[in-house]
C-alpha cells in the first residue's frame, strides 16, 4: 500500500469492510463516519444503496454508476451519491479516497 495517509489516521481503528484488498481507517462521529480507504486490487461494487455519501479521490481511480449514470472519477474528483440512490461500479487497484457517510453506523469497527 502507498503512504498516502499520515501517522494519525493510520492509528485510527480499522473499519470491518467485507472487501478484498482494502486497508482503511475509520473516524468515527455521533452521526457519521469518514472513511479512509486504499485498494491494492481491483474491486467489483455490486449495487446497493444507504444513506448519503460523499467522497473525494486521492488517488487512482473509481467507475460509479450513480442511478444509472456511469462516471469515472481521478485523484481531485469528487462525487455524491444521495440517500437511497443505487449505486454500483468498479474500484481500481491503487484507487484511495476519503469517504464521508452520513450515518453513524455504516461500519463497525473490526475486532
Amino acid at each position: 500500500m502507498s503512504k498516502i495517509f499520515p501517522e494519525p489516521v493510520k492509528n485510527l481503528p480499522d473499519p470491518d469492510i467485507p472487501l478484498k484488498g482494502i486497508s482503511a481507517h475509520l473516524s468515527q462521529g455521533e452521526n457519521h463516519q469518514i472513511i479512509f480507504m486504499e485498494f491494492a486490487e481491483d474491486i467489483d461494487l455490486q449495487e446497493h444503496s444507504h444513506e448519503s455519501q460523499w467522497g473525494i479521490v486521492l488517488e487512482g481511480k473509481i467507475e460509479l454508476i450513480i442511478d444509472g449514470v456511469r462516471n469515472i472519477y481521478i485523484k481531485g474528483d469528487r462525487y455524491f451519491i444521495p440517500k437511497d440512490v443505487k449505486h454500483s461500479g468498479k474500484i481500481f487497484a491503487g484507487y484511495a479516497d476519503m469517504t464521508f457517510f452520513n450515518q453513524k453506523d455504516r461500519y463497525k469497527e473490526k475486532k
